[in-house]
């Protein structure tokens, strides 16, 4: 019997799947040392994101020979040594389409906040505070969305920004997207130029240098939004805190953080900055969509190996 381990969590549903389907399936999180031990008992292996699957975990796993399919339940892989993995004869895969219109809802969700003061008012009015001339906000409608990435989440996001009136631009690394005629393709300098919001829908990079930062902000129109839904590591916090201060960013929201917990006080305590604790895929119907494609995933790949 093929032995699975689930680190992280995994939808109760998709776990009886893989249980009915014949597999042995243990839900637990481990520390990293604890895990080095325990990876080389299992055939696969499930993560999210608190789970870190770095070359010492593979190479303990690979001790036993064990070990031969990692998932990812979410879009980014940044927290596997993917090539490494795959080097060492590791499958590595992830759930790309199961949590794109949920992370794309939090993104337009968070653009309602900044845009009407929802964030810092429903604080305010729990202190007993009624300031209502303090919060005179803006319609999304006829503003400018750039979206910096242009993958599954940014195209959602973009067709829920069309759909309440809001002009899409939008860069990307591999150029312009055929077939997409209803958004706008511009440099990344034009796109900061030129948007009211900002959305970010790209991936870490592996040197961990922020792609904005305080170079990028002094391009930015004076007043801009930020949103990140994407991964902490893309946005210099402390430029951005500081960008915020001067007013160059009229306000931010973020999902994700350079550290998580984040332990950044100037970000928790922004009153500028709208906060979630990394629920971008956090729904009921992408957490089913997400344990069905490990499932399928899963089945896949013992059957064909």
């Amino acid at each position: 019997m093929k032995k699975i381990l689930v680190t992280d969590g995994m939808e109760k549903s998709g776990v009886e799947k893989l249980k009915n389907s014949g597999f042995e399936v243990v839900e637990q999180y481990f520390e990293p040392e604890e895990l080095k031990e325990q990876v080389k008992h299992f055939d696969a292996l499930i993560v999210r994101s608190a789970t870190k699957v770095r070359q010492p975990i593979i190479d303990a796993a690979l001790e036993t020979g064990k070990l031969k399919l990692v998932i990812r339940g979410g879009v980014g892989v940044d927290n596997i040594d993917v090539e490494y993995a795959k080097m060492n004869g590791i499958t590595v895969a992830n759930t790309p389409n199961a949590s794109s219109a949920s992370v794309a809802e939090l993104a337009i969700g968070h653009m309602f906040c900044l845009a009407r003061y929802i964030h810092i008012a429903n604080h305010t009015m729990r202190l007993g505070k009624w300031n209502k001339k303090n919060y005179e906000g803006i319609e999304l409608a006829g503003k400018t969305l750039g979206l910096i990435g242009f993958g599954r989440i940014a195209r959602e996001t973009g067709k829920r920004a069309l759909a309440l009136g809001m002009k899409v631009v939008y860069t990307n690394r591999s150029g312009a997207h055929e077939g997409c005629s209803e958004y706008k393709y511009v440099t990344l300098d034009e796109l900061l130029s030129i948007s009211d919001f900002i959305s970010l829908h790209i991936p870490g990079s592996k040197d961990k240098t922020p792609l904005i930062g305080e170079a990028q902000f002094a391009k930015m129109k004076d007043g801009v939004f930020i949103i990140n839904t994407a991964r902490g590591g893309v946005v210099c916090e402390d430029a951005l805190v500081a960008a915020l201060d001067s007013g160059k960013v009229a306000a931010a929201a973020l999902d994700v953080f350079a550290e998580e917990p984040t332990k950044n006080e100037r970000i928790y305590t922004h009153e500028k900055i709208s906060l979630t604790p990394h629920i971008g895929a956090s729904t009921l119907e992408a957490q089913e969509r997400i344990g069905e494609e490990v499932v399928s995933i899963v089945l896949n790949h013992f059957r064909n190996n």
